[in-house]
């Protein structure tokens, strides 16, 4: 699952970018209202989580935009406003839940979870789950199998498996497995995607006669389903 961060707190953003990562989120983070805005246009997710005391576009007017861009997307607002006006504000104007600062990250954790249940439990089962050959993902209860046999993956193989079968039949270099799965930027010494890929292929493929993940050489690997 895929979640906008939208907090112009720098140690507020990475410490909850971090947090939500490790609980096997896709996070990206932006700073300001515009380029919040920016990201939304261009790019799906499946929450959005914003202050409301942002630079350059308030929460307020982003709520706004993003309410005319996505009526179902869900939004968690976060903001030091304590006044019943300001929370009323937010949720008339299209939040789904309102968090005030301080809070904890189990908190935070909890409302996030809550609200892509809510969503998905409303939505086609398309959007929560993908199914491309003989691979199923249940993206909510994060199971997978194949042939109707289950398939166990740490939390990296997951979301790799969900990035390589949101592009199926497309070369993916290193650069874009790690900026979607790891969101980092590229190190050509590291080696972490060919050990994340081999070990995926192990799960995915060994058992089976089609193989779904191939290498090219030099350039990237491409997942076509059977």
């Amino acid at each position: 699952m895929r979640v906008l961060l939208i907090e112009d707190d720098k140690k507020i953003s990475d410490y909850l970018a971090q947090g939500l990562k490790e609980s096997g989120y896709i996070v990206d983070l932006c700073l300001d209202g515009e380029e919040g805005f920016d990201y939304l246009s261009t790019y799906t997710y499946d929450l959005v989580v914003l202050d409301l005391m942002l630079p350059k576009m308030d929460g307020f007017t982003l709520i706004t935009k993003i309410r005319h861009l996505d009526a179902k997307i869900p939004i968690l607002i976060l903001s030091a406003k304590r006044s019943v006006a300001d929370r009323i504000k937010g949720l008339q104007l299209g939040g789904d839940d309102y968090l005030t600062k301080p809070f904890s990250f189990g908190e935070l954790l909890a409302r996030v979870q809550a609200l892509l249940r809510r969503s998905t439990a409303h939505a086609m089962p398309t959007q929560n789950s993908i199914q491309l050959g003989d691979i199923s993902m249940d993206l909510i209860a994060r199971k997978v199998s194949r042939e109707g046999e289950i398939i166990e993956l740490q939390k990296k193989e997951f979301l790799l498996l969900e990035y390589f079968m949101r592009h199926p039949g497309c070369v993916l270099t290193k650069t874009q497995i790690l900026e979607g799965v790891w969101d980092s930027q590229f190190d050509p010494q590291t080696n972490v995607v060919d050990v994340l890929v081999f070990r995926l292929r192990n799960k995915i493929d060994k058992n089976f006669e089609k193989k779904t993940i191939s290498t090219l050489r030099g350039v990237g690997y491409i997942f076509e389903s059977n």
